[in-house]
């Protein structure tokens, strides 16, 4: 969806920054640029068309304003929204929260055997990511490969894609960021091509990125590699 206006991402706000003015009926995203957590709820946002609804704060997570703890949200983690005077956090609450009380295109589909898989897709995104990640100190990329070839298979459940529902929903919004990441750090450390033997990923991959709404949260490839370097460095 796309509201026809680019939308001006604001700086973000590290610990020389003073704080927005909280719990003041304004509905905002505590998000970071590079989260790929932050980055499914900021999808969200964006595809059902709230960006005048939902104003983003990013917050610079190498030098954190000591205000969001304090004075946000404790647990000092991103995303994190602020609604009626509430504050909650976790990616995937939040990406059903927003479904579930903010107007704009549904993100899941009426089908009650769609929905289950939904939940069910959504249940394994801990595990898939701890597969992929357990391969970047492995010899071997079994175990990824594994969790790559769930994906593929999920992906052809319904034979109505090229989203896992037949049309763009949460699932696929849960799993576009970390795709985004571990296709290319994969390809560059482990030399090892995600969508090969995976049309279905393959064609996945291509569609998602035509989504506005995914496709300005995006990183540049190359970034987001450098930055896995640098994290799992003790892993390689």
């Amino acid at each position: 969806m796309s509201s026809g206006v680019k939308e001006v991402l604001p700086p973000a706000l590290d610990s020389s920054s003073e704080p927005p003015a909280i719990f003041d009926g304004t509905t905002k995203l505590y998000i970071s640029y590079t989260c790929p957590y932050a980055q499914r709820v900021w999808i969200t946002r964006n595809y059902k068309g709230l960006q005048d609804k939902i104003k983003l704060i990013p917050n610079d997570l190498q030098n954190r304003p000591a205000w969001y703890k304090e004075k946000v949200y404790p647990p000092n983690k991103v995303p994190s929204l602020e609604h009626n005077n509430e504050v909650k956090g976790e990616s995937l609450d939040l990406i059903k929260y927003l479904e579930g009380n903010f107007e704009g295109p549904s993100l899941l589909p009426d089908d009650p055997a769609k929905r289950e898989f939904a939940e069910e897709l959504l249940s394994y995104t801990n595990s898939f990511n701890q597969a992929v990640v357990s391969s970047f100190k492995a010899d071997s990329i079994s175990e990824a490969g594994a969790a790559f070839d769930y994906l593929e298979n999920a992906l052809g459940k319904f034979g109505d894609g090229p989203f896992v529902l037949g049309t763009f929903s949460l699932v696929d919004i849960a799993y576009a960021p970390f795709i985004e990441r571990y296709q290319p750090f994969l390809l560059d450390v482990k030399k090892y091509d995600i969508t090969v033997g995976r049309p279905k990923l393959a064609a996945w991959i291509q569609e998602i990125n035509k989504i506005e709404a995914y496709e300005v949260t995006k990183r540049d490839p190359k970034e987001l590699a450098e930055a896995f370097k640098r994290r799992f460095s003790s892993r390689l």
